[in-house]
């Protein structure tokens, strides 16, 4: 039943299974929709854009993510280079890493990214850092592949706002890329060598070794107990039929506003709440959104697809509400926000 009406306990409870077995059934079934509306796809997904070993010795359903990455060292060199260029804008005011500043969690940390002449974007900027680990890209999972996914900001009138012809231009222009792109690859530079280039980039950006990692490797000290008890809240209340594996996420779409009406209470419901519905035009999946990764959550405010939740507290409470149905003593939320700031990763062997 859409937007049930449901009131639970905030301590965990004889209650907690039958909500548990719930929200996995609606969250099995929100990974089960056809990507493209298409009854006999129904099933399929895609796996994460890197190969991922089970390296954990605890049995706990979130995963580590792998600690070295086996990506060609001169094509992340290029794809590096491509991703933070402002020239492959059209007003050369901005680049990839613009919106997805490595030094800022993988985003920018604004509600919603400014495009090229100033144009403002609509719905929040997700991080980079280990989009490789999803199995699809936008929140609304249009693009299946990270290379499918470069074709979004590049040419979209208010982010990158340039034409493929222009940004191919604009790299052969560049004799250090062409150098490059004819090093690495026999067609030289192309569409789907510069896509090629900067997706191999993308997928170097993997966070590992973060504090729960670390535990779930074996080492029973890397986290305190206030943490762990925030990890036993997070897997007692449900937050982890959406949010596991490796991602801690990332893996299934899902509806926002599950048991309340998220939308109605926000209000000035737009075409990017939508959801899903953009890309499939099925009405089951309006306002469904890829259930985002959790991992080096703690450095990517502000929430949401609509960037709405301005800190990790906030974010906790409007999902306890509306994807669980509870209301959250303050301890409650504080030691499961302890937790979350464990998933914060490693880049090139440096915290985040």
């Amino acid at each position: 039943m859409r937007f049930a009406q449901m009131r639970g306990s905030s301590h965990p409870g004889s209650a907690i299974n039958g909500l548990f077995i719930l929200l996995l059934s609606v969250c099995l079934y929100s990974c089960s929709r056809s990507t493209e509306g298409d009854p006999n796809d129904a099933g399929k997904s895609n796996p994460p854009s890197v190969d991922v070993e089970d390296e954990s010795v605890l049995d706990e359903p979130i995963k580590p993510i792998p600690l070295n990455h086996n990506m060609d060292a001169d094509k992340v060199t290029l794809g590096k280079k491509l991703f933070h260029d402002a020239s492959l804008s059209k007003d050369g005011s901005l680049s990839c890493a613009s919106c997805h500043n490595l030094n800022l969690g993988g985003t920018d940390r604004k509600r919603f990214s400014t495009g090229v002449h100033g144009s403002m974007g609509s719905i929040n900027s997700p991080t980079v850092f280990n989009s490789s680990l999803n199995f699809r890209q936008f929140w609304d999972g249009r693009a299946e592949t990270l290379e499918e996914q470069i074709d979004g900001p590049l040419i979209n009138v208010d982010e990158m706002g340039i034409t493929w012809d222009e940004a191919i231009d604009k790299v052969k222009a560049n004799p250090e890329y062409v150098s490059g792109f004819e090093k690495l690859y026999p067609e030289g530079v192309e569409k789907r060598t510069i896509q090629d280039a900067i997706a191999v980039f993308e997928r170097s950006l993997i966070t590992p070794n973060s504090r729960f990692d670390q535990y779930l490797r074996g080492d029973e000290d890397a986290i305190n107990e206030e943490e762990k008890e925030g990890y036993r809240l997070f897997k007692a209340y449900g937050c982890i039929s959406c949010h596991q594996g490796v991602a801690v996420g990332g893996n299934m779409f899902e509806q926002l506003g599950s048991m309340f009406d998220y939308f109605e209470d926000r209000g000035n419901v737009t075409e990017s709440d939508y959801g899903r519905f953009n890309v499939t035009g099925r009405e089951e999946d309006r306002y469904v959104f890829k259930v985002p990764s959790l991992r080096n959550v703690a450095l990517t405010p502000p929430y949401f697809h609509d960037g709405t939740a301005k800190r990790l507290d906030d974010a906790v409470r409007v999902m306890a509400k509306y994807q669980l149905g509870r209301s959250l003593e303050d301890e409650e939320v504080e030691l499961i926000v302890k937790f979350l700031n464990t998933l914060t990763g490693e880049y090139e062997g440096k915290p985040l």
